[in-house]
């Protein structure tokens, strides 16, 4: 007999880790949802004994999709697999009936561990069918944007802890730009006229860019405001602030980049771009680094207060071919 299962997640690449990381013994019948709206469907036409969320998604997250299930009396067992991985995210979907949590990317071991505990198992000995799985088809924007989702989740979790704040994540934008398009993307970025940016350069085995953290004026303020900096101390300790918060984000995002690339990366110490500055000192800054570029970029909400702030990797046109080589193996068949 078969065993349902549900996997939610917006990446291709993680509904294919989590159904090809479920043991041959569980004989699991999977069905995909890539996001909290399509999973609320799928549960309205099939019962399922397990579904796997993902927190981080389009349309309904996994937060909205807990309490939806919640609202309906779903009692379906709900196992989230993020890269959200902040202590608040955790304590906020255990409150809201999710059974266990595991940190992407998925861990056999740890996968194997939420079973034992979730799954009743099999009286007597049986004979297994293997259920056919149409697993998802991977383009190389789904490896990216799985690498990005896990990367900026760590940052997140960095920040959340540093602050002691809940940091909100959407989805990260994952693009290859022309110089030109890349200044239009700075511009979007940033809805202030004002603001602070630093830049810190990174490289490992190779593979070499630039990251760019961008705050506005009034991110900085509610930032000292958070830290019980007065609002008229030296601008010395403004700059600290600012530094700090660079040097945060960008370690733990190559941290979460080198764990899965295999890559060990070394990081500059961050330049200060300006403070109270336009965007186009900044644009104007990035001139001639670049051709061509991937770019990485996630903007950080931090909850209840109106800070934002955007972070920005750029890896120079040279850096592609050896992080698609590092990141091959995410390509295949495991």
């Amino acid at each position: 007999m078969s065993f349902p299962v549900l996997i939610c997640d917006d990446s291709a690449l993680a509904r294919k880790q989590i159904a090809r990381s479920l043991p041959a013994s569980l004989n699991a019948d999977i069905t995909f949802a890539v996001h909290g709206l399509d999973a609320l469907k799928q549960l309205e036409l099939n019962d399922f004994k397990l579904m796997f969320l993902d927190l981080t998604m389009p349309e309904l997250d996994g937060f909205g999709t807990l309490e939806e299930l919640q609202r309906l009396g779903n009692t379906t067992p709900v196992v989230v697999v993020s890269g959200d991985i902040q202590p608040k995210a955790k304590a906020k979907v255990l409150a809201l009936g999710a059974k266990a949590f595991i940190q992407k990317p998925i861990d056999k071991a740890v996968l194997n561990d939420v079973l034992k505990e979730l799954v009743e198992p099999v009286a007597q000995p049986r004979i297994i069918t293997p259920t056919s799985i149409d697993l998802p088809i991977l383009r190389r924007r789904d490896i990216y944007m799985e690498v990005a989702n896990v990367s900026i989740g760590r940052a997140a979790d960095a920040l959340a802890r540093h602050f002691d704040v809940f940091v909100h994540l959407p989805l990260p934008n994952v693009n290859i730009l022309e110089v030109s398009e890349l200044h239009m993307a700075l511009r979007d970025l940033a809805d202030n006229d004002q603001v602070s940016g630093i830049c810190q350069g990174f490289s490992g085995e190779g593979i070499a860019g630039e990251a760019l953290v961008l705050l506005s004026d009034s991110s900085v303020a509610d930032l000292k405001k958070l830290m019980k900096i007065p609002a008229d101390s030296e601008e010395l300790e403004e700059l600290e602030l600012l530094m700090d918060v660079s040097n945060i984000l960008v370690g733990s995002f190559l941290n979460g980049l080198g764990e899965q690339s295999e890559v060990r990366f070394f990081q500059s110490s961050p330049v200060l771009l300006g403070q109270h500055i336009s965007i186009d000192s900044v644009i104007a800054s990035t001139s001639g680094s670049f051709n061509k570029t991937m770019t990485f970029e996630v903007s950080y909400n931090i909850d209840d207060t109106s800070i934002r702030c955007d972070l920005l990797f750029m890896f120079v046109d040279e850096s592609l071919p050896l992080l698609d080589n590092k990141l091959a193996y995410l390509m295949e068949d495991f």
